[in-house]
């Protein structure tokens, strides 16, 4: 018969906020909390911009035509995390890219076409990881 944990928090032993997680191997070992994602976010970059889900998001600026900022409820301990966005138009290949991360999360995802010209897609994503502060 299978087991079920069911607990509201998890403390490591050592240190509260250090867990160790062995791989499905049971030869590698990860920090549970370097794994996970910090904050992530899938929304509408198409008119008014507006988050569909998100983990972490305090807003989001619509800079412009295909310019979008992700802005972190819990912020980063420096912008020296992982970050990445993708940007879909409906239809219509595009790409993304990221020009300006800070701790407190994307300043810049900036969204374009195969032309290529800045466009507004109708689905962009973007997950971030790294130590919050």
């Amino acid at each position: 018969m299978a087991s079920i944990l069911k607990v509201d928090a998890l403390q490591g032993v050592t240190s509260a906020g250090d867990i160790t997680v062995t791989s499905e191997g049971g030869s590698a070992t990860q920090s549970l909390q370097q794994g996970m994602a910090k904050a992530w976010v899938n929304f509408n970059g198409t008119g008014t911009i507006a988050a569909r889900d998100s983990f972490n998001l305090s807003s989001l600026d619509d800079d412009g035509t295909g310019s979008y900022g992700v802005n972190m409820s819990s912020v980063f301990s420096s912008a020296n995390h992982s970050a990445h966005a993708t940007c879909d138009a409906t239809g219509n290949y595009s790409n993304a890219e990221i020009n300006t991360v800070a701790s407190s999360g994307i300043d810049s995802i900036r969204c374009w076409n195969d032309n290529p010209a800045t466009i507004d897609p109708s689905l962009v994503f973007a997950t971030m990881h790294g130590d919050l502060a």
